[in-house]
This record gives structure tokens, sequence and C-alpha cells, in this order.
């Protein structure tokens, strides 16, 4: 079997021969590290993307099967993006920048984590109507634009990635990411924007949440009508935190849950069963809607505080649901029992079916070389 069938099979609850290992990508921080102790080479580490030929690379000499976020997605967000431009330069000389998404983040020259954000162009119906609604039309760049990974190298939707799709001479995994109907609208708006917004004028939530979702949904629709071949579906929210959503459950199943089934119906029909989707934090009270509504499996299922796992979800939803993720990527900082312990942890999981381990988010920083190779090696060796 290729890796991409035994994957499928996995998630489809039919018979393997073995599991496949598969992980979430690098922290770029973790690859300059790893050049810099020479494990890979400095151009390595500066041209690493998701399913590229660095990748590829990578897997092979790490012992990795595959990268599940190697997916090819037409752009469903705001098109073209703002001029980035920097609004003021603090003492400590950090820098507010409007970044391409209209949103107003603080800079550093030696900052890793995510940008404090300090303000956000929408917020209300003039900045929509002016800034946003605009670039939330459909035209055919947002397809023919968008790249293909092809294992050795990227392609072009428009220039040959098509037809590499549509012949489908491939062994390796690739998933058609459908966007973002929430996640993107939290980001324009902020935390406290998005769920204020709803309070305040429901009318223009409403259109918000509807023009991302049509816009989605054709961008979608024309990719599958070119005869393009895809293994899963996929999207990306990144709605929770540890202690749950960022917005209400009852609203996101109202609001957002219609599309979701409209566009899953859609790549249902184009023969995509299994459509994952990447929300980082707590989902449990939102895996309702996603179940209903299409999405029947969850990625990266992160450990965290809160010891999330794929078997309460199953208890839970049977197997209507499937996951991938759900390994404690923090065990790579640790030593060689550490991670004998988790992949003992996973042995029950992995037995439920319909559950692929993969470290639940981007291997971080504090990562050793030798703990992932290590990794792979067990994993091979206990599921193979």
């Amino acid at each position: 079997m290729t890796t991409r069938e035994r994957v499928l099979a996995v998630l489809r609850y039919q018979p393997y021969d073995r599991l496949p290992v598969l992980h979430f990508g690098y922290w770029g921080e973790l690859l300059q590290k790893w050049a810099e102790e020479g494990h890979i080479t400095q151009q390595e580490a500066n041209s690493w993307g998701d399913g590229n030929a660095t990748d590829y690379a990578l897997n092979s000499r790490l012992g990795f099967d595959a990268n599940y976020y190697t997916t090819s997605s037409p752009n469903t967000d705001i098109s073209p993006g703002f001029e980035s431009k920097v609004l003021e330069v603090m003492p400590d000389g950090g820098r507010k920048v409007l970044n391409g998404l209209g949103v107003v983040v603080l800079q550093k020259d030696d900052a890793g984590a995510i940008p404090m954000e300090f303000d956000h162009l929408l917020k209300d119906r003039k900045s929509w109507e002016e800034h946003f609604l605009p670039r939330l039309q459909y035209n055919p760049e947002r397809v023919s634009n968008m790249n293909v990974p092809a294992g050795d190298r990227n392609l072009a939707f428009g220039e040959g990635g098509k037809e590499y799709l549509i012949e489908n001479k491939r062994d390796h995994l690739i998933g058609l990411r459908a966007g973002s109907l929430y996640g993107s609208v939290r980001n324009w708006l902020g935390m406290e924007g998005s769920a204020y917004l709803y309070s305040d004028d429901e009318d223009l939530f409403d259109e918000i949440i509807n023009t991302v979702g049509e816009l989605t949904y054709q961008c979608t629709k024309e990719v599958l009508e070119t005869g393009a071949k895809f293994d899963y579906g996929h999207y990306w929210e990144d709605i929770c935190f540890k202690n749950g959503p960022l917005i209400a459950p009852s609203v996101f199943m109202e609001k957002v849950g219609p599309h979701y089934r409209r566009i899953d119906a859609l790549m249902n029909s184009y023969g995509l069963d299994i459509i994952s989707l990447d929300c980082d934090g707590m989902i449990d009270s939102l895996i309702p809607t996603w179940i209903q509504n299409g999405v029947n499996t969850m990625f990266p299922i992160e450990v965290g505080t809160w010891n999330a796992s794929i078997a309460p979800w199953r208890a839970q939803y049977g197997k209507e649901i499937r996951g991938v993720g759900g390994m404690n990527k923090l065990v790579f900082a640790y030593d060689f029992a550490a991670i004998d312990a988790e992949v003992e942890r996973l042995k029950p999981l992995v037995e439920l079916g319909g559950f692929i381990p993969c470290p639940d988010h981007r291997i971080p920083v504090d990562a050793t070389w030798d703990n992932v190779r290590y990794y792979c090696d067990r994993m091979h060796s206990v599921f193979g």
C-alpha cells in the first residue's frame, strides 16, 4: 500500500498493512537550530514548506511517511491583501505595523510568537463595505494561482498543477483545503470585535459570514469542476483556546453550520468522503456543528493542559468521527523514555480505529533531532 492508501484506509475504518507515521511540519526556529547543529543545511532550513521537496527530504531522513498538512488551497481570504506599512516605531525598537489582513500588530525582530494585536481596520459596516467586501469577490485567479505540492516540486494550478491532479499519478497525500468559514473572520475583527459584532450588528455579522461562505463554496466548486483529484477535504479555523471556543457554540451552529453543510455536500459529490478540520484548543463544544454538517475528522487534537483525546469523542459519536493528531509534541524535548511512554499511551487510541497519531502541532523549537528520529523508529516498530 502507498502512504495515501494507508491514510485513507485508517480513516475509513478499512484494513491496512501498517500505520502511517505522520507529522504536521516544523516551527521555523527549530529548522534554524537544526541547521546550526549540522543536521540539515541552511538552504533546507530556509526553503522548507508543507509538502515541498525539502519536506519530503526531511521525511526520508527522520522516518516520517508524510506531512498530513500537504494541501492545495484556492485563495478564499481577502484579495488583494492590504499594503503592509509601519505606523509607529516604539522606544524599544518594536513597530506597530498594519499587516496584509488589516490588523495593526506589534513586530519585533527577535519575536517568535504570535504578535500582539493593537487594532483592526474592520470595525463596522462602513469599513466592511469600503475595505473588505470588494476584496472578497470571486475571480479565476483565486484558483489558477494556487500551489499544488507535487512531491519534488510545487506547481501552479493553472500551469501544470491541474493536469498533475487530474492524471492522479502520485502515491502521496494531497488534500483540498477549502479555507476558513470563521477563523479568517475572527482574524479580521479580532477576538473581541468578532464577539461584540454578533450583539451589536447581527445583520452585518450575517453578511460577513455569508460572504465568506459563498466565496469558499465558489472557489471549491471551481477547483473540483476541473476534474482535479484530491484525497480529502480540509478546513482551517483555530477558533478555540485551552478552555473552549472563541464563539458561542449555538451561534456557530446557526450561522456557520449551513455553510459547512453546503460545501461538504459539494465535496462529497466529488468523492471526498474524508473531510478534516484544523482547530487548536479545546474544541469539544464545536464538534457537534462539524459532525452534523459533514466534517468527520478532527486535527490536530491538541493534548495541551486539558488532555484532548479521540477516545471520549469516539465514545460519544462512534465511527462518525475520525482523528489525526493527539500525540504530545512536548516529549520531543525530553528523552527516549518519555517518547516510549507517549507511544504506549497512543496504542489503545490506535486500536479504536479511525485514528492516526500525529504531533499535535508544528514540532517545536526545543525538539531534538535524535528524539524525533527515535519517535519515528518507535512508531514504525510498534505499529508496523
